[in-house]
């Protein structure tokens, strides 16, 4: 099973609709952003992989995927981290999935500790402005 976590904390998954590639799709984290042009404007949703805590490859395709203009739902899936929640955030992504092994470890109090995200970008404090996505 896996544990869905938000800003809000931990939950199950309200996704319903699958992976069969109409309406959602599921990237590794080595996919090459140009390559997708075509598909990510009808993806309701786009989970990508993280094979490993240490690949941050992730955190820069869900950038590369918002700054192309996707505007679906977009999730980290697998090796994620507590304290890299917000750094997930501030990429794109509007949720992580992770495992119940990985959630038992880590509690929902440890994520909920970095639901917070947009008050501490050192790069808006640094611009005299509030935190933006």
């Amino acid at each position: 099973m896996t544990v869905i976590v938000s800003d809000a904390g931990f939950g199950p998954d309200s996704w319903t609709a699958g992976f069969e590639g109409e309406t959602a799709l599921d990237l590794t984290s080595d996919t090459d952003p140009a390559s997708l042009a075509g598909q990510i404007a009808g993806a309701e949703m786009i989970r990508i992989d993280f094979p490993s805590f240490a690949d941050g490859r992730g955190f820069t395709l869900a950038r590369q995927l918002r700054l192309m203009g996707y505007t679906g739902r977009l999730r980290a899936k697998g090796h994620v981290l507590a304290d890299q929640y917000a750094m997930a955030r501030r990429t794109g992504f509007d949720e992580v999935e992770i495992s119940d092994e990985l959630a038992a470890r880590q509690p929902q109090e440890q994520w909920l500790a970095r639901s917070q995200w947009g008050a501490h970008n050192y790069q808006a404090r640094l611009r005299g402005g509030s935190a933006a996505r």
